[in-house]
């Protein structure tokens, strides 16, 4: 047996270079290395297991590794070298796995996650998701390892959340968890995704049903918007939307250039749209009239309804319902609801219900019927549209049915 423990702290302490390089073996493949200019290292010299040779291995300098500790990763080496395992590959190795680990994490599996949504979401809806999972997830199960969460630890991480009355937020960063989980199971890097089901564990948030007028409300509605001291603008994009049945979202982004006023057709690209589909919207008499009305106000720029403080930019999409609220009517509809006050208005006069649905952008859930179902009903929508159009205009009081095409400059004389 090899004698081990030759050396000892003091004479580690004491040993110095004569001038140039010494090494002082301390037994089992362990020695001291002491540099000209006295600086002293630990090295395990040995021989590989697969082809003989000689080679070594630092176990760091004497400052920072003691004598004891020096001897015990000797001997952790020697054990390896019992098993036929070369010391310097295993510690690659296990270098190796920490780097792993490091671009393995939640945060970021969850940003390789997000790059393969970029074109197949909206950017808006990317960047909310994101934040929701940066000001939430992140924070405490960003830097954790992929294969190290576990359900509890998961749960935990949103308890906060449920316990600050957030059950919307917690079910949406539930979904998204999951979602990061699922893209680690497809990319190999764990074998089952253990936070299916967490969001039972969580109470529930209630569900409220987005507010809408009935069709006997239209009156009512056309009142508050004729009485309601806003911006000319917020005014014309009010009833831009109720006209063109449109979202919110891309009532507030309509840009000039998607508008064909000769030909009454408004083309929605697939990029502003929620199914990422063209929507072609047929301009009403009255929708035409608003465009007529507002293009002093911004026909100089990209968008019909520019921001009021940067106008370089669309109004944000809660313009129209920020307005309703200042009405008195943020208990009683949202821009949102505008489009199901349409559509309960225009079934119940009996339209052909699929050609509502074509005007409303619904798409078919079916994607067998949907295949063959290519029609637009474009002709169809044109005299749904009209009519609708006319049925606001047939209850629009005060100076503002100018968007029934009497009184343009009337409008335009009254902008706010």
């Amino acid at each position: 047996m090899p004698i081990i423990n030759k050396l000892s702290a003091k004479s580690v302490e004491h040993l110095k270079s004569t001038g140039k390089a010494i090494r002082k073996s301390d037994g089992g493949g362990l020695y001291i290395y002491v540099k000209p200019n006295q600086t002293k290292f630990w090295e395990f010299r040995y021989t590989r297991p697969t082809n003989k040779n000689k080679a070594c291995i630092g176990l760091g300098s004497v400052t920072d590794v003691s004598l004891a500790d020096a001897r015990s990763k000797a001997q952790e080496m020697r054990r390896l070298l019992i098993d036929g395992i070369d010391p310097q590959v295993h510690r690659e190795k296990e270098k190796l796995k920490q780097l792993q680990k490091q671009f393995d994490t939640f945060k970021a599996l969850a940003q390789q996650w997000k790059s393969t949504k970029d074109g197949h979401l909206k950017p808006k809806t990317i960047s909310d998701n994101w934040r929701k999972l940066e000001n939430y997830v992140f924070p405490t199960l960003g830097s954790i390892p992929i294969k190290e969460i576990t359900a509890p630890i998961a749960i935990q991480v949103l308890r906060p959340v449920e316990a600050q009355g957030k059950l919307e937020m917690v079910k949406r960063c539930g979904q998204l968890m999951n979602e990061v989980m699922n893209y680690a199971v497809n990319s190999g890097l764990i074998h089952f995704n253990p936070l299916v089901g967490i969001n039972k564990v969580f109470r529930k948030p209630k569900v409220t049903h987005l507010r809408a007028m009935e069709p006997d409300d239209i009156k009512e509605l056309m009142q508050a918007i004729a009485s309601a001291n806003i911006y000319f603008g917020t005014r014309c994009l009010i009833e831009w939307q109720l006209h063109t049945m449109v979202r919110p979202a891309e009532a507030a982004g309509t840009k000039w250039c998607e508008l064909d006023i000769e030909k009454a057709v408004w083309v929605i690209p697939p990029e502003r749209m929620k199914m990422n589909r063209e929507h072609k919207v047929p301009l009403t008499k009255q929708a035409i009239a608003i465009l007529k009305a507002v293009k002093p106000l911004s026909g100089h720029l990209e968008h019909v309804f520019p921001s009021r403080y940067k106008y370089r930019q669309a109004t944000d999409s809660e313009t129209i319902n920020k307005a309703l609220g200042r009405m008195g009517l943020r208990n009683k509809t949202t821009a949102h609801g505008f489009r199901s006050l349409a559509s309960t208005t225009l079934n119940e006069k009996g339209f052909h219900p699929e050609a509502v649905d074509a005007a409303l952008a619904h798409v078919e859930p079916n994607k067998i019927r949907a295949a063959y179902k290519r029609t637009t009903y474009f002709k169809k929508r044109k005299k749904i549209m009209q009519w609708w159009s006319d049925h606001i205009s047939k209850h629009a009081v005060g100076p503002y049915q100018v968007f029934d095409c009497k009184n343009l400059s009337a409008a335009s004389a009254q902008r706010q």
